[in-house]
């Protein structure tokens, strides 16, 4: 999705010269460095406020959670790039760390797809010759699953879905799916075939390849004048969803160990009630990150933003990213 996204807003700028690579480095910092940050000292404190009152645990229960070894990793979002193999810390951030990699090698991306405009199937083609020959290649050689690869090859994982989300925008500005029934239907085959795809255990580059068309039927929505997903409620969990990603896992530590607290449960399972609690609960802890650090950070960096870099001044305000 990142690649789409990322190809939607700046690659004709890049085809005509205009992308700027360091505002556009700015901005996607400005868009999830504050979040990051804020997470991994809330990890920090709330790790040392559990042994302070001696509610530490083992790695099962978050105890293993502060692990000083990868934290110049995870300051410079490289944790996912084999630089943080000690682990601990908020571990969806994995996924930042990779997407600030994709981030970094965008104007090679943008090099390589942009040549394919007026050949977009062959963009598609090439790309998913890429995610399938990378994910074989990848368990042949290390044993294990590439769409498992976390800390040590994040920065690797990224790199054929990136470029199948690129590819997957040259199609869809070619309007390939041009009426609304098409794009529906083509959404709900697409989440059928994902959904079938996990109960008969397929291969994960069959997986990636069918997500690849769901973005497509999903961005056609829209541009075939659909407002199905232009409702406030599904624009304002879109806008939050960054934060309730990475606020669940300090959220799961805070709630199902003082509810197992509170409730003296001796398993790890919690009953119905309580897991639905937890599973709703994140939305507001999430809008709360959203509208007192994430917001406001961003904001901040866009409108003051300004790096010295080689004695120019270069500033990132007038950047919007999604």
């Amino acid at each position: 999705m990142s690649g789409f996204i990322l190809s939607h807003v700046y690659m004709q700028a890049f085809g005509e010269r205009r992308f700027r690579y360091l505002d556009f480095l700015w901005a996607r910092l400005a868009r999830v460095y504050p979040v990051h940050l804020a997470t991994l000292a809330g990890l920090g404190l709330l790790a040392a406020a559990a042994a302070a009152v001696g509610l530490g645990g083992g790695e099962g229960d978050g105890g293993h959670v502060v692990a000083w070894a990868s934290l110049p990793a995870q300051l410079t979002l490289t944790q996912a790039w084999g630089l943080g193999m000690a682990g601990g810390w908020n571990h969806p951030s994995w996924s930042i760390s990779a997407e600030w990699f994709a981030y970094l090698s965008f104007p090679l991306f943008a090099g390589l797809i942009w040549p394919l405009r007026r050949q977009p199937w062959l963009a598609v083609l090439i790309a998913i010759v890429l995610v399938i020959g990378l994910n074989l290649t990848f368990e042949k050689l290390s044993g294990s699953s590439l769409t498992r690869a976390t800390i040590a090859w994040g920065a690797l994982r990224i790199v054929p879905s990136f470029a199948l989300g690129c590819a997957t925008w040259l199609l869809w500005r070619t309007e390939v799916v041009s009426t609304q029934r098409a794009s529906v239907l083509g959404a709900v085959a697409s989440v059928v075939a994902v959904v079938g795809c996990a109960a008969l255990g397929a291969p994960d580059w069959l997986t990636i390849c069918v997500f690849g068309a769901l973005i497509l039927c999903l961005a056609s929505l829209s541009s075939t004048g659909s407002k199905l997903l232009s409702v406030p409620l599904w624009v304002y969990l879109g806008e939050v969803s960054f934060a309730i990603y990475m606020v669940c896992i300090p959220w799961l530590l805070v709630f199902g160990r003082g509810a197992k607290k509170l409730l003296n449960l001796s398993s790890d399972t919690l009953p119905l009630g309580v897991w639905a609690i937890l599973f709703v609960g994140v939305v507001p802890v999430a809008m709360l990150v959203h509208h007192l650090v994430e917001r406001p950070a961003r904001e901040a960096m866009r409108r003051h933003g300004v790096m010295f870099l080689g004695g120019r001044t270069v500033t990132a305000g007038a950047v919007v990213a999604p």
